[in-house]
């Protein structure tokens, strides 16, 4: 793409104007290689840099596709190699020091190259690509092809190289591997084999691993079957199970960090543990290196972990993280270190030159340093790195000697600009807030280490702008403050002032192009006007507050106008526009600063014209050109410049700018406007690392330069000299710096620049003369700035701090923006003292007079008080109080709806999955006197699919059934059924399914395995555990079974469902007795607690969802209209139910007269209560007669009434009694029931294990079978695979076909023999200084060795060699002849030379070939294993029997649990053997009872006569009885009559007929009686008419007889009447009591009678007939 964009941009370019790269400066990330023995390189950027360490000079290669990727260097042919970044980059390939493209490889990778090496020796490029291939790749660069690639997903690899002794040797180490490959070649064919390097446990021990394809030692499971791989039990099946390894079998094992080769092509591997390891390069075998330490370590390093390591003789050099380089002496197993050099920063990589007399040190900040070696080590810098990346350039006036360079970390640079040599530098003490380095602390034992990242100690530094009219600059910092340096001696810059504006970081400081003023744009968006003269002191004018977001300021001074024009540009992202605004300094500003800034430093805005300006779309730049009459802005969403006209006329409020002209950027991303000084030309910078350079007028490019990149994130900044030559642009993270010159630049447009250039230095002169004088006579500011070396000495005193980093303490710096707001207050206290006394005074007597007042309020009734806020002056801060408080309740109540909608969504999703998807709810039963529960089983139910699965295997089950049967037909048929057994066919075969069920279901369970019959389940179609050996039939019994244990759940809760409405019956019958009982309790006023049974939550679970209102514990928020229209309701009630009790005279009556009741009931005889006559009140000796009689008539009613009472009481209590005993029994006989109902839970649960177990059983079995399967598998595809290599190992034979019969017979002999090829004797001064010796390709050296032969021919040809006498023709012809037999023989050694390369190849393939028959051999033992475990196990059934319990007693509990050597046989074969030993044991014991029989026989005769006499005696006392035995008529009868049977039906029709005709009268009698019955119905409803007329005539009656009772009562006379009635009505009442009594006692007898023939009957004997 951005190829694309170049060529697009091409034509554009106009005048012939271009632009070159001079010079790039930038520091090494990646590792800094050799070229030769003089010249080292490292990418930057874009850029490959070159540096010729004697003479310092640079030389640039620049990639054209974008930013520079990997580098590697071959040595001998001095190449340079290198991939660039783009999509499916290409590795590019340069020679040295030409630096012309020798060739360019193009591959397969899509993102990125992440490691290039080349071998020693040889045309050969080794590659490694990550992300997505993870590709390594070799390649013969000179003929631009792959000989071979193999890709290893996953694998990340930080380190390649080449053995230097053996290029068919390529070590490659990552984090956490290390792998050695080796290169096979046959002719042109090439072939990588990989080696896995083994490595040791962290702690340097070795793990023995099991092999997981072929496990030797596992053990033999005589239960559960044959014991599988794990790899096997996960059901992996191919490579992964070859790889696989379980959590519990990995173990942390060395990390390597760097590696290098031997010249005994041995390996030297660094760990980040601190072990060395050594590895031998042939058979990979890993060697622990021990550590020889010294006796006083005290002031040595104890703990290294090697960052780089390279070889040198007897040992090695390594750096660590701590600055030091160490010599590593390594000696039998064995090493010592020792301190080999010291450096101030940690290195992080080494390299020898190629002569090994220099030593390459690189550290992490990326300088490079040089140790020379002889006599006189010498260490010296070849490059000096900056501490970070630049942050900001700009040249020194005028521009065309030094330019000025800023670090994020305050390092300030000054540079010459001809060839980029570092004159000065300087360390800006910034004032620390946050340490961005880290430090950690290592304790090894006694020793410390400290480690640490290159990070930034200070506050970072942010921009960086030169003045135009002095040798001096500023720097703003991220603590707000801006320093200016003074580099009028460019040797030795030095700060002379700081000014700290304010807290905020500065992000823009602009110098306009005069040099008057500097503009200092902060982050909270204020501009800081500054005198930019140093004579001024820096002078700080004021400030103006423009939008927080501040994205660039532009200045426009003209050296013929007194103003400066100066426009901020802000952004607003969220509205997706940008503002403008645009305010004018005056030049002589810095004289009348007070008119123009208020007392806290802001600038007027009617002073300096302040006009704001918005654009509809954003701008990610803009600049003011030198008119004023339009500006210039690059749109960040679309690649466009635009061009704004700016108003005439003044305006207020905001001005809404369109586009005037648009021009098309082929640069992509945000870009960056610039103007040049003089102000004709517009730089433009953008994302895609691209500078072009346009006409301001027709905004037309007419030169442009790729020097950055976009993966770079392209460029951060660019400056042009004043005279516009020279042009420095930075790149963005590339940490590159790249200096453009012009190739070709003239015509009108240089002239007029040119022209300018020079007015503006003749302008600035008087003042640049006046400046510079003041800056040579300005003295130093000491604590403002560090020199290099005492920074050095700043940070290596930081580094080694070993407890706790020590920061000075800065003294507290006020900003001038704060200072000047202190000034402002102070001068208003001043000013306004005086009012300020009197407001005081008189807010202290107005508060006063509220509290006077809010004292009287106090006083007053509650419905002249006032609220308390109303005395609040302050109504806005009340009111504002008041919404603060709304608002947090608001929230409040937001939060708290959120928390409750959580919870009640939790609760839901637990409620749906625990109780609703439960198609039988979970509940218990509790006893009611003894501790028993009783649990149902919680069911869900059954899915569809579940259903349609059972109905499948219960129909699979009966078609078998009927196939069974019918078979059995087939073979009754063919071997001769009678016809008529085909006759009665359909009856027998109803009869064999019933007896079959029968006899399936009579099976004992032991065969069984379970107790499932027990509950009712149909166990039919399950099949014998004996013969569950397919997949399908153990799948289908599954089934079965969980269809089993649903039945036997579902038969148990209907049992739990019965017993639960059982309880529920007998705690309404109990709550209908406890009425009763409480009854009686109140009446005989016991103090007795009353049972009441009831559901716990246990029982009723649903109860638990629904939240009553006694479980909530806070209050009910009721709302106030709530509670006022209940109090209005309850006061209506109230006065409804008064107005009815005062009117309601009728009831008054019955209560005042007869206690609200007309009859007296019998409960309330224990309330009664005789009144005493009134003449008790006298005494005794005072009564008369009648007052006499009238006592004893009372004494005699209390008299009745207590033994009333005390009858009742008994009678209550009896009744009390027996309720409660009925309760008990009724209560008990349920417990009975749900004693039983437990008893059968558990009898349920251990058929549903039972059946769970067989379950468990048969998944085992069939997971076994998964896994033996799954090996069976992989081990076929091991096969598979190893036949593969088989046939393509032959595959390589068949490409030596066209050799002929004999040379593969050398072949084969060769391959026998092992031949040792010669090596060349090395040089002994090469061998002397460099360890590995010369490497020459083997093509160079043949080529090498043809020339000198044909060299030597050429001497043998010679004329003066030719025998006297000889023609010359003849000489000529032999020389001829000769020189073409020795070209063939050399040709026949160069063939030879490959037959032997041939056959060595051919010989390792043979080797490979035996191993992989060897394995082919070993896999086809192991599944022929296999396959015979596979079948025993299918074979050998697990199944379940029940053993009954109690019937065989063990001695000393030895039971045995194992059974290896146990077999399972038929019940019946032991049955048949026990009734043999039965039937002999029974022949024993008759013998021996025969022989005893002798001896008894006499004891045997007389008991038999004694037993006689008795039986005589029995008959006789029989036959008295039969005598005495009494004969009904009906027994006489039936003895007497012969048709007794025939007597008995007549009498029977007899009756019958009498029952008939009983029931005709019956049937007439109902009728009569249903007639009568609606008679007497009628005459009732009659009579109640009648009754209810009396009634209201009573009524009436009763009415009138109490008036006249009133009246008499009254007149204090009786009627002679009313004594009569009275009397009588005593009388009726005795009576009537006497009567009552009498029956009562009555009962009583007649209850006592039965009893007295109860017990009569009791002590009696029945005579039963024998």
């Amino acid at each position: 793409m951005a190829q694309g964009r170049e060529r697009d941009e091409g034509p554009h370019s106009t005048g012939g104007s271009s632009l070159s790269v001079r010079w790039v400066q930038g520091f090494p990330k990646q590792n800094v290689h050799f070229v030769n023995n003089n010249t080292i390189c490292y990418p930057c950027g874009n850029f490959v840099i070159f540096i010729n360490i004697e003479t310092k000079k640079k030389t640039v290669l620049q990639c054209s596709n974008g930013i520079v990727g990997v580098v590697a260097t071959n040595i001998p042919y001095e190449v340079v190699a290198f991939s660039d970044r783009k999509l499916k980059p290409l590795i590019h390939i340069y020679s040295f020091p030409g630096l012309t493209r020798r060739t360019k490889l193009k591959g397969n990778i899509l993102l990125d190259y992440t490691l290039l090496s080349f071998s020693y020796c040889g045309t050969y490029l080794a590659s490694y690509s990550s992300l997505p291939e993870f590709e390594l790749a070799l390649w013969n660069w000179e003929s631009n092809i792959i000989l071979c690639k193999k890709s290893q997903p996953g694998m990340d690899v930080n380190q390649m190289s080449f053995n230097p002794m053996n290029w068919r040797q390529l070590c490659l180490s990552s984090p956490s591997t290390v792998s050695v490959w080796t290169i096979e070649r046959s002719k042109q064919e090439h072939y990588f084999k990989a080696g896995l390097v083994k490595l040791p446990l962290e702690d340097g021990s070795f793990f023995n691993e099991t092999d997981v394809v072929f496990p030797q030692s596992l053990p033999k499971d005589l239960i559960y079957g044959p014991v599988l791989p794990l790899s096997a039990i996960a059901g992996l099946v191919g490579e992964e199970a070859e790889t696989f390894r379980p959590k519990d079998d990995l173990y942390p094992l060395l990390h390597p960090t760097m590696h290098c080769w031997t010249p005994t092509s041995d390996l030297y591997i660094g760990c980040e543990e601190g072990h060395l390891l050594v590895i031998n390069g042939d058979t990979l075998k890993v060697t622990v290196l021990n550590k020889i330490e010294e006796e006083s370590p005290s002031d040595r390093r104890n703990f290294i972990s090697p960052v780089t390591l390279v070889y040198q003789k007897e040992g090695m050099l390594a750096s660590g993280i701590d600055g030091f380089v160490y010599s590593f002496i390594i000696k039998d197993g064995s090493y010592m270190i020792e301190d080999f050099l010291e450096i101030e920063r940690p290195v992080e990589h080494m390299i020898f030159s190629p002569n090994y007399t220099m030593l390459l040190i690189q550290t992490d900040k990326g300088s490079v340093y040089i140790y020379t070696f002889g006599e006189k080590p010498i260490l010296s810098k070849v490059l000096d790195a900056c501490d970070g990346t630049f942050q900001a350039i700009d040249f020194i006036t005028p521009g065309t000697q030094h330019f000025m360079t800023l670090t994020h970390s305050g390092e300030v640079c000054v540079w010459w600009l001809e060839d980029c040599a570092c004159v000065s530098k300087i360390y800006l003490n910034i004032p620390a807030f946050q340490i961005h380095c880290i430090i950690a602390f290592l304790h090894v034992g006694e020793q410390a280490q400290w480690r640490y990242t290159s990070g930034v100690y200070f506050k970072q530094a942010t921009v960086l702008a030169c003045c135009p009219s002095s040798f001096s600059a500023a720097v703003g910092t991220e603590s707000g403050s801006v320093y200016f340096i003074s580099v009028y001696h460019e040797e030795s810059p030095q700060v002379m002032h700081k000014a700290f504006l304010s807290e905020s970081s500065v992000r823009h400081i602009v110098y306009d192009q005069r040099g008057i003023f500097l503009l200092v744009g902060t982050s909270e968006g204020k501009v800081f006007v500054i005198n930019a003269n140093s004579s001024s002191s820096f002078q700080i004018i004021g400030f103006t507050e423009v939008a927080k977001d501040i994205v660039q300021i532009s200045t426009v001074s003209l050296l013929e106008t007194d103003m400066v024009e100066v426009m901020v540009l802000s952004s607003f992202p969220e509205a997706g526009r940008s503002r403008l605004e645009m305010f004018t300094l005056p030049t002589l500003l810095s004289q009348v600063s007070t008119n123009f800034a208020d007392e806290r430093g802001r600038l007027k805005d009617e002073l300096i014209h302040k006009y704001l300006y918005e654009l509809e779309h954003t701008l990610s730049s803009a600049v003011l050109d030198f008119q004023s009459k339009q500006l210039y802005g690059f749109c960040s969403q679309v690649p466009y410049i635009c061009s704004y006209l700016l108003p005439k006329k003044e305006h207020t409020g905001i001005y809404i700018l369109k586009p005037y002209q648009k021009v098309q950027s082929r640069q992509y991303g945000p870009g960056i406007l610039y103007l040049s000084s003089h102000g004709l030309l517009l730089i433009t910078i953008a994302k895609c690392g691209i500078l072009c350079i346009r006409d301001i007028y027709t905004l037309e490019t007419f030169a442009w330069c790729r020097s950055h990149s976009h993966q770079g994130h392209g460029i951060q900044s660019m400056r042009i000299s004043m005279d516009g030559k020279n042009i420095l642009v930075n790149g963005r993270d590339d940490g590159t710096l790249v200096y453009l010159k012009w190739k070709r630049f003239g015509g009108h447009l240089a002239n007029d620049i040119l022209d300018y250039y020079q007015k503006l230095l003749i302008f600035l002169s008087s003042t640049m003369d006046k400046e510079n004088d003041y800056l040579s006579r300005t003295p130093k500011v000491s604590m403002d700035l560090t020199s290099n070396s005492e920074h050095t000495k700043q940070k290596a005193s930081t580094d080694s701090s070993q407890d706790e980093l020590v920061l000075t303490d800065v003294k507290k710096e006020i900003p001038w923006i704060q200072q000047k707001s202190q000034e402002a207050i102070k001068k208003e206290v001043n000013l306004f003292s005086k009012k300020k006394e009197e407001i005081k005074k008189g807010i202290k007597a107005l508060s006063k007079t509220i509290l006077n007042m809010m004292e009287e309020n106090d006083k007053l009734e509650n419905i002249a008080k006032l609220d308390q806020q109303e005395f609040g002056l302050d109504l806005e801060a009340l009111k504002r109080l008041h919404d603060e408080s709304q608002e947090e309740v608001a929230k409040m109540k937001k939060d708290v709806e959120m928390h409750n909608l959580a919870k009640s969504y939790l609760a839901e999703l637990i409620k749906e999955e625990c109780w609703n998807s439960m198609a039988v709810k979970g509940r218990a039963l509790k006893c009611f006197h003894i501790p028993c529960v009783v649990e149902n089983f919680p069911m869900k139910a059954r899915t569809a699919e579940e259903l349609k699965e059972l109905e499948r295997v219960l129909q699979q089950k009966k078609i078998e059934a009927e196939c069974l049967k019918l078979r059995k037909e087939i073979v009754e048929a063919q071997s001769g059924v009678t016809l008529v057994k085909k006759r009665h066919e359909e009856d027998d075969e109803e009869e064999e399914e019933e007896d079959k069920k029968v006899e399936y279901s009579n099976l004992p369970n032991y065969l069984l395995g379970s107790l499932s019959t027990d509950f009712g389940v149909d166990t039919s179609f399950l099949s014998s555990q004996l013969e569950l050996h397919s997949r399908e039939e153990k799948i289908n019994q599954i089934i079965l079974l969980k269809d089993i244990i649903y039945k036997v759940k579902t038969a148990f809760n209907d049992e739990f469902d019965a017993a639960y409405k059982q309880k529920e019956f007998e705690i309404a019958r109990v709550k209908e007795r406890n009425v009763r009982i409480r009854e009686i309790i109140l009446d005989l006023e016991l103090e007795e607690a009353v049972w009441q049974p009831e559901f716990e939550d246990c029982e009723k679970p649903e109860r638990t969802l629904v939240v009553r209102d006694e479980e909530i514990t806070a209050n009910k928020h009721v709302k106030p209209w709530h509670k006022a229209k209940a109090e209005l309701i309850t006061n209506r009630e109230t006065e409804h139910w008064l107005l009815i009790q005062g009117t309601n005279t009728r009831l008054r009556a019955l209560m005042d007269m007869m206690g609200g009741v007309l009859e007296v009931k019998k409960e309330d005889i224990l309330r009664m209560v005789i009144p005493q006559p009134a003449f008790m009140a006298k005494p005794d000796a005072v009564w008369t007669e009648e007052e006499r009689k009238q006592f004893k008539d009372y004494e005699k009613k209390v008299k009745e009434l207590n033994e009333e009472r005390d009858k009742y009481r008994k009678s209550l209590e009896a009744e009390l009694k027996k309720l409660q005993n009925s309760i008990q029994e009724s209560t008990q006989a349920f417990d009975e029931h749900l004693k039983r109902l437990f008893e059968r839970r558990v009898k349920a649960e251990m058929v549903t294990n039972q059946e769970e177990l067989k379950i468990n059983n048969l998944a085992f079995s069939l997971l076994l079978d998964e896994e033996l399967s799954s090996r069976e598998k992989f081990l076929n595809n091991y096969l598979t695979r190893k036949q593969q290599e088989k046939v393509m190992d032959r595959s390589f034979k068949k490409e030596f076909v066209e050799i002929p019969s004999h040379q593969v017979d050398i072949l084969y002999k060769l391959f026998k023999r092992r031949p040792r090829i010669p090596k060349q004797k090395m040089h002994s001064d090469t061998t002397r200084v460099v360890p590995f010796g010369e490497r020459p390709g083997s093509g160079k050296l043949n080529k090498d060795a043809f020339a000198q032969l044909m060299k030597a021919m050429d001497e043998l040809d010679n004329i003066s060699n030719m025998p006297e006498g000889l023609d010359p023709l003849v000489w000529n012809h032999f020389c001829m002849t000769r020189r073409t037999k020795v070209e063939n023989e050399q040709k026949v050694k160069q063939k030879a030379a490959g037959l032997l390369e041939m056959a060595a190849f051919l010989r390792k393939r043979v080797e490979e070939e035996e191993k992989v028959q060897q394995e082919i051999e070993r896999v086809f033992h192991e599944l022929i294993l296999l396959q015979d475990e596979k079948v025993r196990f299918q074979l050998n059934l697990t199944i379940q029997i029940l053993l009954k319990q109690g019937q065989v007693e063990l001695e000393n509990f030895q039971l045995v649990l194992q059974y290896a050597d146990a077999i399972l046989i038929n019940k019946n074969v032991i049955e048949d053997l026990n009734s043999v030993i039965r039937t002999q044991g029974q022949k024993k014991i008759a013998s021996m009872m025969e022989s005893k029989d002798v001896h008894k026989r006499i004891f045997q005769i007389e008991w038999e006569h004694k037993k006689m006499e008795m039986e005589r005696e029995d008959l006789n006392q029989k036959a008295w009885d039969i005598q005495m035995l009494f004969f009904s008529r009906d027994r006489q009868k039936f003895l007497n009559e012969p048709n007794y049977e025939a007597l008995i039906s007549i009498q029977i029709g007899i009756m019958e007929q009498t029952i008939a005709v009983l029931d005709k009268t019956h049937k007439k009698n109902v009728e009569n009686c249903k007639k009568l019955l609606k008679k007497l119905g009628k005459f009732s409803n009659q009579k109640d008419i009648a009754n209810y007329t009396l009634s209201c005539n009573l009524r009436e009656e009763l009415v009138a007889v109490s008036e006249r009772k009133d009246i008499c009562n009254a007149m204090g006379s009786k009627l002679t009447c009313e004594k009569i009635a009275k009397e009588r009505y005593e009388n009726m009442m005795e009576q009537q009591k006497l009567t009552n009594i009498s029956k009562q006692q009555a009962e009583e007898i007649s209850v006592l009678q039965a009893e007295v023939e109860r017990l009569m009957m009791k002590t009696f004997p029945a005579l039963v007939q024998m």
